[in-house]
């Protein structure tokens, strides 16, 4: 027997008493799919299927009983559908990622570190609803660390890039997709943000434990 897949979980002591139900899918790669870090070069575009952080701050409002003015509802979708249907329009897609623990930053982190190539972003394209911009500068959070559940980023060719997004705004799992930016062949294994400002910074992997813990 082949283990495929695995999972852990962490609990507070004396919560973990429970039945726990874990489950696994298994599939088969459509013909000429080809998805993976390692296909991720330089011109590629970058693309999120929607809005970023709603899952992450929706849980700690809960959680944590923080009270805002406008009710946060997760991103929490599955992604099977979209993915299906990227695919069926274009096998060539080169990498795509969900966005959960670590959120977009560590995607992209362990992408172009995979890969071996540089990405630049353009904060002013990233998606962020106003009212998860403003709890993360309440609560001192970066919204591109912030777990989803229901979101994606694409690597394709930058001559699909335009399709991919109109394949994105027609599917009801995507919500506000966007391009955010593109795969370059300098500084490789790094991911560069221009801000609002036109000054550029660092997005690094967290050095400490994600706020808030999702799982």
């Amino acid at each position: 027997v082949k283990i495929v897949t695995g999972d852990t979980k962490v609990v507070d002591r004396g919560k973990g008493d429970g039945v726990f139900i874990n489950t696994a899918g298994i599939g088969l790669v459509g013909p000429n799919v080809n998805i993976s870090p390692r296909r991720v070069r330089p011109g590629d575009a970058v693309l999120v299927s929607g809005d970023l952080g709603r899952h992450g701050i929706a849980i700690m409002s809960v959680r944590e009983g923080l009270g805002f003015e406008a009710e946060l509802e997760s991103d929490c979708a599955s992604l099977a559908g979209l993915v299906e249907s990227l695919l069926d329009a274009d096998p060539d897609v080169h990498c795509l990622r969900d966005l959960t623990r670590g959120g977009l930053a560590a995607a992209l982190c362990e992408i172009a570190d995979g890969a071996g190539v540089g990405i630049e972003l353009d904060e002013t394209s990233i998606p962020i609803i106003p009212p998860v911009a403003g709890a993360c500068e309440l609560l001192g959070l970066d919204p591109l660390y912030v777990a989803n559940e229901g979101r994606l980023v694409a690597f394709v060719p930058v001559e699909a890039a335009q399709r991919t997004l109109e394949i994105m705004q027609a599917h009801p799992a995507a919500i506000q997709p966007a391009v955010i930016g593109r795969v370059v062949d300098t500084h490789a294994g790094t991911v560069q943000l221009r801000t609002s400002f036109g000054a550029e910074r660092i997005i690094d992997l967290l050095s400490g434990e994600q706020m808030p813990r999702i799982c």
